[in-house]
């Protein structure tokens, strides 16, 4: 289906990719893509890259106008709970200034923007959530994700407000996701702590991917929550993973969220209800064991994981989840 003219914003990223692929195998369409490094992670010879940094309002207004977007999908964020707790001022410039700049340079345009939310605008006492319930948020991530969700809200611009939790998956060159952190993590038997009081649903980034692709070819508007079938807590995640991998699961221990004294405060009891998105998108959520199934497939066709007990070669180590 021909959906136009799209501009994929955050196009290096884990969602970004697997967006980017979806619309150049599926769609007529007319792609640019932009990220904030200099170079595109993707060797797509038909797709136009721009390095962009959101936070500049002019770039933003260059690249809009030079490809005139009928869609503008906004994957850039600052996702790093704790990090944006820390550093309320760059959390903001990305996650609420980013897009006004976006939404400001749109408007010439009366392009559509899909912008990607957050579980984290809820506090996590009444889940899981439908997309009509009340935020509440906790941290300043979840924040800043309630406060650009209200600007597409007050915006004179058609929009779709997609909001995801725990997200992972696999794609090039992607900073590691919780699943990628805790294969890398058990692959060399380092014992890991789970926090076995968070509960939500964890969301193949490939279904997330086709749930936002499918918005935007049946043009839809307004807010949707894309998400995984099954809510289980991070520990349970933890344990389903090591027997899909065929990891030793006595490495995984639980621990309390309040134990680990971290910056910024978690919801606990979450979980995003994905009924709509079923519905009007024909959106089918993986369950834990199928979308980790895919994923394993993913990471032995990368050549990242070489055998059911072994990491490949050079696998980075982590740095801290970011949802």
């Amino acid at each position: 289906m021909s959906v136009g003219r799209v501009l994929i914003i955050g196009s290096n990223g884990l969602l970004g990719q697997k967006i980017v692929e979806l619309f150049v195998r599926g769609s007529n369409t007319t792609l640019t893509t932009a990220s904030i490094e200099p170079e595109s992670v993707m060797d797509l010879q038909s797709v136009q890259y721009h390095p962009l940094d959101i936070t500049v309002r002019k770039d933003v207004k260059s690249i809009v106008a030079r490809c005139e977007p009928q869609v503008i999908i906004n994957c850039a964020a600052l996702t790093n709970v704790d990090a944006c707790e820390k550093d309320r001022e760059s959390a903001w410039k990305v996650n609420v200034t980013g897009v006004e700049h976006i939404v400001d340079a749109a408007q010439k345009f009366n392009s559509t923007i899909v912008h990607i939310s957050s579980d984290y605008i809820f506090d996590g006492k009444q889940g899981p959530y439908a997309e009509g319930d009340k935020p509440s948020p906790l941290s300043y991530y979840g924040k800043t994700k309630l406060a650009s969700e209200n600007i597409l809200h007050t915006a004179d611009l058609p929009h779709v407000i997609v909001r995801t939790i725990v997200l992972y998956g696999y794609a090039e060159g992607v900073k590691p996701n919780f699943a990628l952190w805790l294969l890398d993590s058990l692959g060399k038997g380092r014992p890991v702590t789970i926090v076995d009081d968070q509960f939500g649903n964890p969301t193949l980034v490939d279904d997330l991917a086709y749930g936002i692709m499918k918005a935007v070819e049946l043009r839809k508007t307004g807010v949707y929550h894309l998400a995984g079938r099954d809510i289980v807590s991070r520990y349970d995640f933890a344990l389903t993973l090591a027997r899909v991998f065929a990891l030793d699961a006595s490495l995984i221990r639980p621990i309390k969220t309040a134990d680990l004294r971290q910056p910024a405060f978690r919801p606990l009891r979450s979980g995003l209800v994905t009924l709509k998105a079923e519905v009007e998108l024909g959106y089918r959520p993986s369950t834990v064991e199928e979308g980790l199934a895919v994923f394993k497939s993913q990471m032995q066709r990368s050549g990242r994981w070489i055998a059911d007990r072994t990491p490949a070669p050079g696998q980075r180590s982590p740095r801290s989840s970011s949802r």
